[in-house]
């Protein structure tokens, strides 16, 4: 950590500089004796990957950056601020701290909280962002997360473990087996020092995968920022046994969206199907991740179009957690009729269709935009169908 980064002309060459050219910058090379111009191009970078991701760092002054792929893998501070509201207690370990986004929130609702960094130059630079950011709950400490809970014998109200997914020899991984540390090898140790623990793994892990690796499941939170699933956060509780709990949640600046459900509710429940009726609604990517297409239908009193289409339909307009549309037209899907429309422009979207969007595009010379959405779907009948929308 070369602490002249935060020297203020070097810092305000980082806020002038956010939006330059990085090779042009690196090819005029460093005007500041102190510092390679690598180290000031790679605070840019770092530093314009949070402007969105984590505005509390990007608008607090003196914050000291790691490099970008310690960004890419941080918690965006809307996913670490729900994280952080399904738990609190006194005391919380982090055994994967990384840049410390989500002990960051965590201290918000602990009184102490233990950040575990094995990587010391991550370390440091996490501790001194805390100072700047006015948080004075957090230990930092440089140490490998498992073996320091192992020596101390501490017992925390919380453990939480945020995996590592990129193995030496096998690249980037998703079982829990293959990421560091092995989080499944490591429960039972792990049970004798909290109750209570919460992993985060990626949003690319089966549900079922996950819940065989490990033990205590209680509940799965699927969390999508954006319509984009982001992450799955486990939480474990020793002893656990009963039905596990299935929680969505879609994170937007408004109008969050959340759908609940037990693991085995979608398997013993059944959807009522319709043609398409007066509006469309297409679930949320954490919906979909979680499976719960039945549950849908049946919670909602909406109907599925087919079984394997995921999108449904009413005649009457209701809360819905995703994208509601009212239904202009419908048509079935062939050249002829579909001509006949002259749409030039429009949003395509495909569910249970035989074409991509890309082929319809080129087939029909349809350029991407503007209100009016199409649906190529199938029906219940089984016949493929065109369904004309607005938002």
């Amino acid at each position: 950590m070369n602490k002249s980064i935060l020297n203020i002309d070097i810092q305000e060459f980082i806020n002038v500089n956010l939006n330059s050219n990085i090779n042009t910058l690196l090819l005029k090379g460093s005007v500041f004796p102190d510092v390679d111009i690598k180290g000031v191009v790679e605070q840019i970078e770092a530093k314009k990957r949070c402007q969105k991701k984590l505005p509390t760092w990007f608008t607090t002054k003196n914050i000291y950056y790691p490099n970008k792929l310690n960004i890419e893998q941080t918690s965006s501070e809307i996913s670490a601020k729900y994280k952080s509201s399904l738990i609190s207690g006194n005391s919380i370990i982090d055994l994967t701290g990384g840049f410390g986004v989500d002990c960051f929130y965590f201290s918000k609702l602990f009184k102490k909280v233990t950040h575990c960094e094995i990587n010391e130059e991550l370390s440091k630079i996490t501790s001194h962002n805390y100072q700047k950011l006015k948080v004075k709950n957090i230990q930092s400490i440089s140490v490998d997360g498992i073996e320091h809970i192992k020596a101390n014998k501490i017992h925390y109200d919380w453990i939480y473990i945020d995996p590592s997914r990129r193995h030496e020899a096998k690249g980037k991984v998703f079982f829990l087996k293959d990421c560091l540390p092995n989080v499944p090898v490591h429960l039972n140790m792990l049970f004798k020092y909290s109750t209570n623990i919460l992993i985060k793994t990626s949003p690319l892990l089966d549900l079922s995968i996950g819940i065989n690796e490990l033990k205590h499941v209680k509940t799965i939170h699927v969390v999508a920022v954006n319509n984009e699933v982001k992450e799955l956060l486990w939480v474990l509780e020793k002893n656990f046994n009963g039905s596990i709990t299935i929680k969505t949640a879609n994170l937007k600046n408004q109008d969050c969206e959340y759908f609940d459900l037990y693991i085995n509710e979608e398997k013993t429940t059944s959807a009522s199907f319709s043609e398409p009726l007066t509006y469309l609604y297409e679930a949320n990517s954490a919906i979909l991740k979680a499976g719960a297409f039945n549950t849908v239908s049946n919670k909602l009193k909406v109907f599925k179009l087919h079984k394997h289409s995921h999108l449904y339909t009413s005649n009457n307009p209701i809360d819905f957690p995703g994208r509601v549309f009212k239904i202009e037209k419908i048509i079935p899907y062939n050249k002829k009729e579909f001509k006949k429309l002259r749409i030039t422009q429009a949003n395509i979207t495909t569910r249970n269709f035989t074409e991509s969007v890309q082929s319809i595009r080129k087939k029909f010379n349809i350029k991407d935009g503007g209100d009016t959405y199409l649906f190529f779907t199938t029906n219940i009948k089984n016949n493929r169908i065109a369904i004309i929308c607005t938002k």
